[in-house]
């Protein structure tokens, strides 16, 4: 793609953020049709929105959310300041297609991991987090059919990401913690609606990372010191709306909870 095509796929997909309406595609000559066309549409939508970029999020970390959308492997997005929250505020659902909540452990990096050549080992990774929260993502997207969007499409729309909630930093030793059998629970208004382990995100939250450190070496991105990334959900996403009151149990790692109106 050149840079009118990019140009012209993010203002389409920014104008659907702004005006919260949905399209059926981005138009077949400027559609993207690779990853590395996906993520440069991605980054020009972000320029576009002016808010400052604050992390990345991955989806599709389940081989049924794979199957769900029709993805081959996880997508990576940005996650915006102007979106994001922290644990126990109140936010606006508004429109959202979507109607979904979903737990995720998420890691805060203490430095760099720039693009390289080779791949970036899960220990070196992990060596280069500062602190671990749990953390809410409410999701979206701008496209009508998601479901058949397909993977270049999604990426460029970042992902679907939308809403953010971050919690505060555990003060346990989460290092030392099985994080693939460690489990979640996820409640709405006091009740107990889904629950799940942390080998729901590929198996663990920590290849979750390291597949997201590997991926955008190799797109040439990196990830940066300071940044938030929130793993996948680690529970079936469970409906929400607005009046909801959702509560995330991470056990010893701490909770996170918000409120919708």
């Amino acid at each position: 793609m050149n840079d009118s095509q990019v140009q012209q796929a993010a203002e389409l997909l920014w104008s659907t953020w702004k005006s919260g309406t949905l399209i059926d595609a981005i138009p077949r000559e400027y559609r993207p049709t690779n990853r590395d066309s996906a993520y440069k549409i991605q980054e020009k939508v972000s320029q576009l929105s002016g808010s400052r970029q604050i992390g990345w999020k991955i989806a599709a970390t389940s081989e049924n959310g794979q199957k769900h959308i029709g993805v081959s492997g996880p997508l990576a997005g940005r996650l915006l300041a102007d979106r994001a929250f922290s644990h126990g505020d109140t936010l606006e659902l508004g429109e959202n297609l979507m109607g979904v909540a979903e737990a995720e452990f998420c890691f805060r990096l203490g430095r760099d991991l720039p693009p390289r050549s080779e791949n970036y080992s899960i220990e070196e990774t992990l060596s280069a987090v500062d602190t671990l929260h749990p953390a809410i993502e409410i999701p979206d997207s701008r496209f009508s059919d998601f479901v058949t969007a397909g993977e270049y499409q999604l990426i460029a729309d970042h992902a679907c990401a939308s809403w953010f909630i971050l919690g505060n930093p555990t003060s346990y030793n989460w290092r030392d913690l099985d994080l693939v059998e460690h489990k979640v629970d996820a409640l709405v208004d006091g009740v107990i609606v889904q629950s799940g382990v942390g080998r729901n995100v590929l198996g663990d939250p920590r290849i979750a990372l390291n597949w997201i450190a590997n991926e955008l070496s190799q797109t040439k991105i990196g990830l940066k010191a300071g940044e938030v990334i929130t793993t996948g959900t680690c529970v079936i996403p469970f409906a929400i709306k607005p009046g909801d009151h959702i509560k995330l149990d991470f056990g010893v790692l701490g909770g996170i909870e918000a409120r919708l109106v």
